[in-house]
């Protein structure tokens, strides 16, 4: 039984969600996300069904790792993970503290796409995870070659610390503390309200 564990309104686009993952019933979805071309990054082009149902059933059953289905406007939109830097993804390749919060997201492709939709998926996936109060930091690691998602971070508050060799890729380590997200939504508001 899914759950929707949070919900935020853009002013722009309306209603955005996150609920718990159904892995059996949402494996087919996910599979076509994450092996379209646009999902180069997510590093899962020639995977079937069954290895991304295995994949997000490995997800699930971790102690320290969550996967959510996003929803705008009620309908599967979006994918978000949550993860402890300190025991998945950056294990010894950063100096983790305590609060902080890992993040992977990915936009479902669409076929006509929606002006500051990824803007509105990453603010929301932002809010959601500062919206646990324990959070102090929110922690990537996207790949250096993927500058679309750089430039994402950026815009939401995020830092570059620098490149990190991870087995699977150079990754782009950079952290968005609690204030820094406050400081870059309110300016967002504030060019919205003045556009």
């Amino acid at each position: 039984m899914t759950e929707v564990v949070y919900t935020r309104h853009d002013r722009q686009l309306g209603e955005f969600a996150l609920r718990t993952l159904d892995v059996a019933a949402d494996a087919p979805l996910l599979h076509r996300w994450v092996t379209h071309p646009k999902a180069a990054f997510w590093m899962m082009q020639d995977a079937d069904v069954a290895r991304v149902a295995a994949e997000y059933g490995r997800i699930a059953a971790h102690p320290h790792h969550d996967a959510y289905l996003g929803l705008w406007r009620g309908e599967p939109a979006f994918l978000a993970e949550r993860y402890d830097p300190a025991r998945v993804e950056l294990v010894g390749l950063y100096d983790a503290r305590p609060g902080d919060v890992g993040m992977h997201f990915l936009c479902a492709p669409a076929d006509t796409p929606v002006r500051g939709f990824t803007t509105a998926v990453i603010t929301t996936v932002m809010a959601w995870l500062f919206a646990d109060p324990a959070v102090a930091r929110v922690v990537v690691e996207p790949d250096v070659r993927n500058t679309a998602v750089h430039a994402l971070n950026a815009a939401v508050g995020f830092e570059v610390i620098g490149p990190i060799d991870k087995p699977e890729k150079t990754a782009l380590l950079s952290i968005c503390t609690r204030q820094r997200f406050v400081a870059a939504t309110i300016a967002k508001e504030h060019r919205f309200d003045h556009a």
